[in-house]
């Protein structure tokens, strides 16, 4: 199968790998750190496996997004203070494609998804070229939209899927197709 994958808080409830991988969410589970809010969070659900340099990580995912801040996704982690996730975020009564950058305290930014309903499958992709990262997201053959170029400058981090469900238990995120591989090009625009 290649490189393990391996669980940063295992939810009590899953199964599969990465070719198809379903769970539901524990009790209050987060990623967050401090702003705003106040608090520290590093509980949320992730099946990470280790990368290094440069690489694309694509996944498809379906949620079952019903109360605030449901959230399923790709997440970068460098450690409990540097990371990344991005994927759909349930807020004010609407899907958005979400991305938090942390590096030692997090930033949010969502994009709404207006006339998206929970059974639309997503396919988000990360990839990391040098010290950036690019996050992208699409339905069905839609073209690539991108959400965040950011930098991120760790070489040696993991990459996988997560999932959390900060008000509740019991959110559900199925994600298929988990791939790692080869860095897209360069091009951040299509000619």
């Amino acid at each position: 199968m290649g490189v393990a994958y391996r669980w940063l808080n295992e939810p009590a409830s899953w199964e599969g790998d990465e070719r198809a991988l379903s769970l539901k969410t524990d009790h209050y589970t987060d990623f967050w750190r401090e702003t705003f809010y106040g608090f520290v969070r590093d509980s949320g659900h992730a099946y990470l496996r280790a990368v290094s340099g440069d690489f694309t990580a694509s996944a498809t995912i379906i949620g079952a997004y019903e109360q605030l801040y449901d959230q399923a996704g790709l997440m970068l982690k460098l450690d409990e203070r540097n990371w990344i996730k991005c994927g759909i975020e349930y807020t004010d009564g609407l899907m958005h494609f979400s991305v938090v950058v942390t590096r030692g305290v997090s930033d949010w930014s969502v994009i709404p998804l207006h006339r998206r309903a929970p059974s639309d499958p997503l396919e988000v992709r990360l990839t990391r070229h040098g010290d950036a990262v690019r996050v992208q997201f699409r339905f069905g053959d839609e073209r690539w939209q991108m959400a965040r170029l950011c930098p991120f400058d760790a070489a040696d981090a993991e990459v996988g899927v997560m999932a959390c469900s900060p008000e509740r238990a019991g959110f559900e995120a199925k994600f298929r197709d988990i791939s790692i591989g080869p860095p897209i090009a360069r091009a951040l625009h299509d000619d």
